[in-house]
């Protein structure tokens, strides 16, 4: 069966199973110190243009949020975030195991609003019983958002000048990073954004990898003994060189951006399928495409490929997920316009 459930159902790229192969039987130093994770570590500097950046790689994306959150906070602070945010959904509550609050702000198809969080702030800072409260000590946004969508570059500064404002950081979580650069509706690159936060990753896991994020300090700004945190919250690997190797691969001949780009490609192949057979799509373009099915409908579809049930529209009707990544093939959408034709 073919599946569209997500964009981490496939193992790694060739060329990064290959450089995998290819460095296999090299000995190396341990934790990130190889060659390998220097080198990768150049390129994504390269990438970014920024020569000074600290960038460590991690095992996975939750792991990431909270040893960054954890490493960035006070024990009295909590990070703000929309209410679809990854953190506040789909993380089973790691940061709020680690002792940090999750302080939610309504989102706007997956986005917050500036203006948003300049009044939760000012409202927070203007109440003489604050220090009796969980301090807003960082602001964490994803992109693309978990509902597919993009922020424009204008939004972006809003949001960081506000953090400016109030001195805390601003935290972008990158885990479909190159999947939301390389949409049609991104109006800025890697550079732009990493002038624009204090620490952002670049999700491999879900672009190409079999594991590994690669988290950017953007400012010189590491946080003190940040290698002891990452080890304290598992989310250091001995043998690091198995994510230093794939990102050296991934940012080799400008691959991460490639195979991003085909999975655009790919989704937009996807909608104008669903479009063309009359089904309702949510605005979203990148990888992830929201498509709202009658509950027939979906249980017929179930039968030929895999997708992911997202939530109920009423009674009769289900909005679905179905997601493309570096690996979608011109024959799987193929046999996604076959099987819609049947139900």
């Amino acid at each position: 069966m073919i599946s569209f459930e997500s964009d981490y159902n496939n193992g790694a790229h060739p060329h990064v199973l290959q450089y995998l192969l290819d460095t296999n039987d090299s000995q190396s130093a341990s934790y990130g110190y190889d060659e390998w994770s220097e080198s990768a570590r150049i390129k994504i500097r390269e990438a970014c243009r920024l020569e000074n950046a600290g960038i460590y790689f991690l095992v996975g994306g939750t792991q990431t949020n909270a040893t960054v959150i954890d490493s960035l906070l006070s024990q009295y602070e909590g990070v703000v975030s929309v209410d679809t945010g990854h953190i506040n959904v789909h993380e089973s509550g790691a940061i709020e195991a680690s002792g940090h609050k999750v302080i939610t702000l309504p989102s706007h198809e997956g986005k917050m609003h500036a203006e948003d969080l300049l009044t939760l702030l000012k409202k927070f800072h203007a109440d003489p019983t604050c220090d009796h409260m969980v301090w807003p000590g960082m602001v964490y946004i994803t992109f693309p958002t978990e509902l597919g969508t993009i922020y424009k570059s204008f939004e972006i500064e809003e949001i960081q000048n506000i953090c400016k404002q109030y001195n805390i950081p601003l935290f972008v979580d990158g885990a479909r990073l190159g999947y939301g650069l390389m949409s049609d509706e991104c109006d800025f690159d890697l550079p732009w954004l990493a002038r624009h936060c204090d620490v952002f990753y670049i999700g491999g896991t879900k672009i190409g990898a079999l594991c590994g994020e690669a988290v950017v300090f953007a400012n010189n700004n590491v946080p003190k003994h940040f290698f002891s945190i990452m080890k304290q919250h598992g989310a250091l690997l001995a043998k690091s060189r198995l994510v230093g190797v794939q990102f050296d691969a991934l940012f080799t001949d400008n691959l991460y951006f490639n195979i991003s780009r085909h999975a655009i490609d790919m989704a937009m192949r996807m909608r104008k399928i669903f479009s063309n057979a009359g089904f309702s799509l949510k605005d979203s373009p990148t990888n992830q495409q929201f498509i709202v099915l009658s509950n027939i409908q979906m249980e017929r579809l179930a039968q030929y490929v895999a997708f992911e049930t997202w939530e109920p529209i009423d009674d009769n009707n289900t909005l679905c997920r179905f997601v493309t990544n570096w690996a979608t093939k011109e024959s799987d959408l193929e046999t996604l316009k076959n099987a819609i034709s049947s139900i």
